[in-house]
C-alpha cells in the first residue's frame, strides 16, 4: 500500500486545501488498521474524498485491471463522485456506469479498462453479465449511501454483483443512517464503525412551524418563499402529484421553479437539477427523491410542504441544508387537523409569513441550451470560446456549465441572455452547427 501521506499532500495541493477534516482523516487512519469500515456520515459532510484517498493507496499504476468498486443507488451520485475523483487529478481513470443512457457509450469508455468503475447495481450487472468489467482484481469496494440502495430494493441485485467477486478486498459502506442490522449478503463479519451523525448538524439548524388553512395553504407557501429573496429552497411533497400539482400553482404565479420526482424522464430530472444547481432556478418541488443523493450546496431553506411520513424522511430532507458548518431552517407546515410528529424534537419556532408574496426576486442566471455534447467532443473552453467571441458577453457573465452526452447547458446572466440566444444561436461550435436556446 502506497504512503498515504504523499497521496494526501498531493490531493490537498490539487483541491487547494490546507488540511482534510477530522472525518476524512478518521476514515484513512481507520482503513489503514482494519479492512472493513462503515461510516456513518450525512450528505455533504466530505465523505467522499474520505474513502477516495485510501481508494487511490490501492491502486498500482501498473495494473491493466479494474481495482477500485463504487456501487450507489442512484446516476446523480455517481456522476457526483466522479466529479469529486476528477478534481484529485490522479492519474487513474474512472468510468461511471449507470441507466438512462446509452449502453453502447459506456462500453467503448470500459475497452481501455479503467482503474474505478462507479455504477448503479442494475447496470453494473448488465455490464458484468455482457462480461463488458471483471472485478476480480478490485481491492476496495465502497457501498456508498448503503442505506439508500436497500431502501430502493437493491439489496438482491448487490448480492449478485458479489457472486462475481472473489471477495478478498477491503470495504467500505456509508450510511446517513445507522443499520439496524446488517444484510446477509454482506461479505464481512468484522468491521470498524465511523460514526459523524451527530449533533452538529442539529445546532445549525432551525426548525419553524408554518401554520396554514388548506385552501390558503399555497398562497401562504408563495409568501414564505418569496420572503428568501431568492435564496434557493426545497418544497418537499409526499407524492409525484403532488409535485405536479405545486408546479403548476407557481407556473400561474408565474414562480421560475424546477421540479424532480420519479415519473420525470431521465432527461428532464437531469435539466432540472442542473437548472436548480447552476442558480438559474432557486426552488426545486420534489419528493423525497431529492432528499439523498444529491450534492447541491448552499441551500439555506428546506420546506415540508407535507408532513413526511417517517422520521427517517424528515432527517434526509433535513440534510439538505445546515451542511457543512452553514446554518439553514427548516420548515414544517401544519393544516387545521395536523399535529407536530413526535419524532420532531428539540426547539421549534412559530413562522407567519406575511399575507401577500413579496416581489419575487429572479435568479441571476438563466440556463442556455446547447445541441452539443461529449460525443461531439465539445469542451467547456469552447463554449465559452463561442459565448464570448460571437455572444459579444464577458467570461464573468458565465456560469456553471454542464457536458453531457449530447447537450450541454450553461448558466448565464439573465439579463444577457434573450441578446445571446440571438446572437449564436446556429453558430458553429467545433465545425458544427448548434442550436442554442433558453432551456426548457
Amino acid at each position: 500500500m502506497k504512503d498515504y501521506q504523499k497521496i494526501v499532500s498531493q490531493v490537498l495541493s490539487q483541491l487547494g486545501f490546507e488540511e482534510l477534516k477530522e472525518i476524512q482523516h478518521e476514515i484513512i487512519t481507520k482503513f489503514q488498521n482494519h479492512k472493513n469500515v462503515i461510516l456513518l456520515a450525512p450528505t455533504g459532510s466530505g465523505k467522499t474524498l474520505g474513502f477516495l484517498i485510501p481508494m487511490l493507496q490501492t491502486f498500482d499504476p501498473d495494473s491493466k485491471n479494474v481495482q477500485g468498486l463504487i456501487i450507489v443507488p442512484t446516476r446523480e451520485l455517481a456522476l457526483q463522485v466522479l466529479e469529486v475523483f476528477k478534481s484529485i487529478k490522479s492519474p487513474f481513470k474512472a468510468t461511471c456506469v449507470y441507466g438512462g443512457h446509452e449502453m453502447r457509450i459506456e462500453r467503448n469508455a470500459l475497452v481501455d479498462t479503467p482503474a474505478l468503475v462507479i455504477g448503479t447495481p442494475g447496470r453494473l450487472i448488465d455490464h458484468i453479465a455482457q462480461e463488458n468489467i471483471d472485478l476480480s482484481d478490485t481491492k476496495l469496494i465502497v457501498l456508498d449511501e448503503f442505506d439508500k440502495s436497500l431502501e430502493l430494493g437493491f439489496e438482491d441485485q448487490i448480492g449478485e454483483i458479489f457472486k462475481s467477486i472473489k471477495l478478498k478486498q477491503g470495504f467500505i459502506l456509508t450510511s446517513a443512517t445507522d443499520l439496524r442490522r446488517l444484510p446477509d449478503f454482506l461479505p464481512f463479519d468484522d468491521s470498524v464503525k465511523l460514526n459523524f451523525i451527530g449533533e452538529t448538524e442539529k445546532n445549525l439548524l432551525k426548525q419553524k412551524v408554518v401554520h396554514a388553512q388548506t385552501k390558503v395553504k399555497g398562497d401562504i407557501l408563495l409568501s414564505l418563499v418569496s420572503g428568501f429573496k431568492g435564496e434557493q429552497c426545497i418544497i418537499f411533497c409526499n407524492h409525484r402529484e403532488a409535485v405536479n400539482r405545486l408546479s403548476q400553482f407557481f407556473h400561474d404565479f408565474e414562480y421560475p421553479h424546477a421540479i424532480l420526482h420519479g415519473g420525470l424522464e431521465q432527461q428532464d430530472r437531469e435539466i432540472n437539477l442542473i437548472k436548480f444547481r447552476n442558480g438559474s432556478s432557486s426552488i426545486l418541488i420534489a419528493t423525497d427523491l431529492a432528499s439523498r443523493g444529491l450534492d447541491i450546496p448552499d441551500i439555506k431553506h428546506v420546506i415540508h410542504y407535507q408532513l413526511p411520513k417517517q422520521e427517517d424522511a424528515y432527517i434526509h430532507r433535513n440534510g439538505r441544508t445546515a451542511r457543512m458548518e452553514a446554518e439553514g431552517t427548516s420548515y414544517v407546515f401544519l393544516t387545521d387537523d395536523e399535529y407536530l410528529p413526535r419524532f420532531i424534537e428539540g426547539e421549534v419556532e412559530i413562522c407567519n409569513p406575511d399575507e401577500k408574496p413579496q416581489d419575487l426576486i429572479l435568479p441571476a442566471y438563466e440556463c442556455i441550451f446547447i445541441s452539443a455534447g461529449k460525443s461531439d467532443k465539445i469542451s467547456k473552453g469552447d463554449i465559452v470560446g463561442l459565448l464570448t467571441k460571437k455572444g459579444g458577453i464577458k467570461g464573468d457573465d458565465i456560469g456553471q456549465i454542464y457536458i453531457l452526452d449530447k447537450a450541454s447547458y450553461v448558466a448565464v446572466k439573465r439579463n444577457l441572455s434573450d441578446k445571446l440566444v440571438h446572437l449564436v444561436n446556429k453558430e458553429k461550435l467545433k465545425k458544427v452547427k448548434v442550436k442554442i436556446d433558453i432551456a426548457k
